[in-house]
Protein backbone atom coordinates (compact mmCIF):
# COMPACT_ATOMS: atom_id res chain seq x y z
CA UNK A 1 0.00 0.00 0.00
CA UNK A 2 1.08 3.48 -0.98
CA UNK A 3 0.86 5.66 1.48
CA UNK A 4 0.12 9.80 -0.17
CA UNK A 5 -0.10 13.13 1.81
CA UNK A 6 -1.80 15.72 -0.71
CA UNK A 7 -1.06 19.06 -0.55
CA UNK A 8 -2.54 21.82 -2.40
CA UNK A 9 -4.40 25.05 -1.64
CA UNK A 10 -6.89 24.24 -3.89
CA UNK A 11 -9.71 22.06 -2.79
CA UNK A 12 -10.94 21.14 -5.99
CA UNK A 13 -7.75 19.94 -6.98
CA UNK A 14 -7.48 17.96 -4.15
CA UNK A 15 -11.04 16.25 -4.53
CA UNK A 16 -9.86 15.12 -7.90
CA UNK A 17 -6.44 13.71 -6.98
CA UNK A 18 -7.82 12.20 -4.23
CA UNK A 19 -10.77 10.63 -6.42
CA UNK A 20 -8.02 9.40 -9.02
CA UNK A 21 -5.47 7.77 -6.37
CA UNK A 22 -8.53 5.64 -4.27
CA UNK A 23 -10.14 4.59 -7.09
CA UNK A 24 -6.37 2.13 -6.66
CA UNK A 25 -6.64 -0.91 -4.63
CA UNK A 26 -2.57 -0.25 -3.88
CA UNK A 27 -3.09 3.46 -2.80
CA UNK A 28 -4.38 4.62 0.13
CA UNK A 29 -4.49 9.00 0.90
CA UNK A 30 -3.53 9.77 4.90
CA UNK A 31 -4.28 13.22 4.71
CA UNK A 32 -4.28 16.84 2.78
CA UNK A 33 -2.83 20.18 3.39
CA UNK A 34 -4.15 23.34 1.98
CA UNK A 35 -0.63 25.11 2.58
CA UNK A 36 3.05 24.11 2.84
CA UNK A 37 2.65 24.69 7.19
CA UNK A 38 -0.03 22.02 7.30
CA UNK A 39 1.89 19.83 4.88
CA UNK A 40 4.97 19.79 6.59
CA UNK A 41 2.96 19.07 10.44
CA UNK A 42 0.99 16.29 8.37
CA UNK A 43 3.98 14.76 7.32
CA UNK A 44 5.48 14.42 10.52
CA UNK A 45 2.03 12.91 11.91
CA UNK A 46 1.42 10.65 9.38
CA UNK A 47 4.56 9.56 7.96
CA UNK A 48 3.68 8.99 4.11
CA UNK A 49 5.32 7.20 1.51
CA UNK A 50 5.21 9.99 -0.75
CA UNK A 51 3.73 13.96 -0.45
CA UNK A 52 2.63 15.06 -3.53
CA UNK A 53 3.00 18.87 -3.07
CA UNK A 54 2.11 22.11 -4.93
CA UNK A 55 4.34 24.99 -5.05
CA UNK A 56 2.39 28.07 -4.66
CA UNK A 57 1.14 27.93 -0.99
CA UNK A 58 0.30 30.04 1.36
CA UNK A 59 2.01 30.18 4.81
CA UNK A 60 4.25 28.11 3.54
CA UNK A 61 5.41 27.48 -0.06
CA UNK A 62 6.05 24.30 -1.28
CA UNK A 63 9.32 24.11 -2.10
CA UNK A 64 10.16 24.83 1.32
CA UNK A 65 8.07 22.50 2.84
CA UNK A 66 10.00 19.92 0.62
CA UNK A 67 13.21 21.40 2.18
CA UNK A 68 11.88 21.12 5.43
CA UNK A 69 10.17 17.74 4.87
CA UNK A 70 13.73 16.38 3.44
CA UNK A 71 15.70 17.89 5.90
CA UNK A 72 14.02 16.14 8.71
CA UNK A 73 15.52 12.76 9.94
CA UNK A 74 12.70 11.22 11.41
CA UNK A 75 10.92 11.92 7.75
CA UNK A 76 13.95 10.30 6.07
CA UNK A 77 11.49 7.99 4.03
CA UNK A 78 8.83 10.32 2.84
CA UNK A 79 9.91 11.47 -1.13
CA UNK A 80 8.22 14.31 -2.16
CA UNK A 81 6.30 14.55 -5.61
CA UNK A 82 6.12 18.22 -6.89
CA UNK A 83 2.86 18.85 -8.87
CA UNK A 84 2.34 22.08 -10.49
CA UNK A 85 1.48 24.09 -13.12
CA UNK A 86 4.49 25.85 -13.77
CA UNK A 87 7.49 23.68 -15.51
CA UNK A 88 9.80 25.91 -17.51
CA UNK A 89 11.45 28.14 -15.14
CA UNK A 90 13.41 28.32 -11.72
CA UNK A 91 10.80 26.11 -9.70
CA UNK A 92 12.47 22.84 -11.01
CA UNK A 93 15.53 23.56 -10.04
CA UNK A 94 14.96 24.88 -6.22
CA UNK A 95 12.37 22.19 -6.09
CA UNK A 96 14.97 19.28 -6.76
CA UNK A 97 17.30 21.65 -4.40
CA UNK A 98 15.25 21.35 -1.86
CA UNK A 99 15.12 17.29 -1.71
CA UNK A 100 12.05 16.67 -3.97
CA UNK A 101 12.07 13.06 -5.81
CA UNK A 102 9.97 14.28 -8.73
CA UNK A 103 8.26 16.76 -10.74
CA UNK A 104 5.05 16.39 -12.88
CA UNK A 105 3.15 18.95 -14.33
CA UNK A 106 -0.77 19.27 -13.35
CA UNK A 107 -1.84 18.61 -16.60
CA UNK A 108 -0.37 15.14 -16.57
CA UNK A 109 -2.89 12.14 -18.08
CA UNK A 110 -4.13 10.49 -14.78
CA UNK A 111 -1.96 7.03 -15.87
CA UNK A 112 1.11 8.71 -15.61
CA UNK A 113 0.41 10.31 -12.67
CA UNK A 114 -0.25 6.98 -11.14
CA UNK A 115 2.42 5.32 -12.86
CA UNK A 116 4.58 8.42 -11.30
CA UNK A 117 3.72 7.29 -7.97
CA UNK A 118 4.60 3.70 -8.15
CA UNK A 119 8.16 5.10 -10.11
CA UNK A 120 9.09 7.37 -6.89
CA UNK A 121 8.20 4.30 -4.54
CA UNK A 122 11.12 1.79 -6.64
CA UNK A 123 13.67 4.75 -5.74
CA UNK A 124 13.97 6.26 -9.43
CA UNK A 125 14.11 9.48 -9.78
CA UNK A 126 10.90 11.08 -11.73
CA UNK A 127 10.67 14.09 -14.12
CA UNK A 128 7.99 14.56 -16.84
CA UNK A 129 10.16 14.76 -20.21
CA UNK A 130 8.66 17.86 -21.00
CA UNK A 131 10.78 18.86 -18.01
CA UNK A 132 13.62 16.94 -18.05
CA UNK A 133 14.18 18.15 -21.46
CA UNK A 134 13.87 21.57 -19.83
CA UNK A 135 16.30 20.90 -17.03
CA UNK A 136 19.03 19.56 -19.15
CA UNK A 137 19.01 22.60 -21.58
CA UNK A 138 19.36 24.56 -18.53
CA UNK A 139 22.30 22.82 -16.93
CA UNK A 140 23.93 22.79 -20.03
CA UNK A 141 23.93 26.74 -19.91
CA UNK A 142 25.22 26.81 -16.27
CA UNK A 143 28.92 27.10 -15.21
CA UNK A 144 29.67 23.96 -13.28
CA UNK A 145 28.52 24.56 -9.58
CA UNK A 146 32.11 24.63 -7.36
CA UNK A 147 30.56 22.95 -4.51
CA UNK A 148 29.28 20.31 -6.76
CA UNK A 149 32.44 19.77 -8.69
CA UNK A 150 34.37 19.20 -5.41
CA UNK A 151 31.80 16.32 -4.76
CA UNK A 152 33.38 14.68 -7.68
CA UNK A 153 36.92 13.77 -6.00
CA UNK A 154 34.90 11.42 -3.69
CA UNK A 155 33.84 9.19 -6.48
CA UNK A 156 35.56 6.43 -8.15
CA UNK A 157 36.23 6.65 -11.68
CA UNK A 158 33.28 4.11 -11.72
CA UNK A 159 31.10 5.85 -9.30
CA UNK A 160 31.35 8.60 -11.62
CA UNK A 161 30.21 6.84 -14.74
CA UNK A 162 27.34 4.92 -12.83
CA UNK A 163 25.81 8.84 -11.98
CA UNK A 164 26.46 10.01 -15.53
CA UNK A 165 24.33 7.05 -16.56
CA UNK A 166 21.78 7.10 -14.01
CA UNK A 167 21.48 11.35 -15.28
CA UNK A 168 20.77 10.13 -18.66
CA UNK A 169 17.88 8.44 -17.27
CA UNK A 170 18.67 5.01 -17.01
CA UNK A 171 17.64 2.22 -14.15
CA UNK A 172 20.12 0.55 -12.47
CA UNK A 173 19.22 -2.93 -15.31
CA UNK A 174 20.33 -0.51 -17.65
CA UNK A 175 23.59 0.62 -16.41
CA UNK A 176 24.50 -3.24 -15.82
CA UNK A 177 24.18 -3.81 -19.21
CA UNK A 178 25.97 -0.69 -20.60
CA UNK A 179 28.66 -1.25 -18.34
CA UNK A 180 29.17 -5.07 -18.60
CA UNK A 181 28.14 -5.40 -14.68
CA UNK A 182 25.51 -7.37 -12.79
CA UNK A 183 22.83 -5.53 -11.73
CA UNK A 184 23.43 -5.72 -8.04
CA UNK A 185 27.04 -4.49 -8.84
CA UNK A 186 25.34 -1.38 -10.30
CA UNK A 187 23.14 -0.84 -7.54
CA UNK A 188 25.61 -1.18 -5.09
CA UNK A 189 28.00 1.83 -7.34
CA UNK A 190 24.88 3.66 -7.00
CA UNK A 191 24.15 3.29 -3.30
CA UNK A 192 27.57 3.84 -2.80
CA UNK A 193 27.59 7.23 -4.76
CA UNK A 194 24.37 8.57 -3.03
CA UNK A 195 26.07 7.65 0.55
CA UNK A 196 29.42 9.61 -0.58
CA UNK A 197 27.22 12.72 -1.84
CA UNK A 198 24.66 12.40 0.62
CA UNK A 199 21.87 12.06 -2.08
CA UNK A 200 18.74 11.25 -1.02
CA UNK A 201 17.45 9.48 -3.97
CA UNK A 202 18.17 9.24 -7.61
CA UNK A 203 17.28 12.91 -8.64
CA UNK A 204 19.33 14.60 -6.34
CA UNK A 205 21.98 12.34 -8.52
CA UNK A 206 21.24 14.16 -11.26
CA UNK A 207 21.03 17.51 -9.89
CA UNK A 208 24.57 16.72 -8.76
CA UNK A 209 25.62 15.53 -12.26
CA UNK A 210 24.30 18.87 -14.08
CA UNK A 211 25.62 21.27 -11.41
CA UNK A 212 29.27 19.58 -11.47
CA UNK A 213 29.30 19.44 -15.29
CA UNK A 214 30.36 15.55 -14.99
CA UNK A 215 27.57 14.95 -17.65
CA UNK A 216 25.59 17.43 -20.07
CA UNK A 217 23.05 17.00 -22.93
CA UNK A 218 25.70 17.12 -25.55
CA UNK A 219 27.22 13.81 -23.96
CA UNK A 220 27.77 11.49 -26.98
CA UNK A 221 26.43 8.12 -27.14
CA UNK A 222 24.27 8.68 -24.71
CA UNK A 223 20.38 8.30 -24.44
Amino acid sequence: MIRILLADDQALIRNGIRALLESEDDIEVVGEAANGRQAVDLAREHRPDIALMDIQMPVLDGIEATRQIAGDEQLAAVRVVVLTNYGLDEYVFRALRAGASGFLLKDTEPADLLQALHVVMRGDALLSPAVTRQLITEFVARPPDALGTAGLEALTNREREVVALAAHGLNNDEIAASMVLSPATAKTHVSRAMVKLGARDRAQLVVFAYQSGLVSARDPGRP
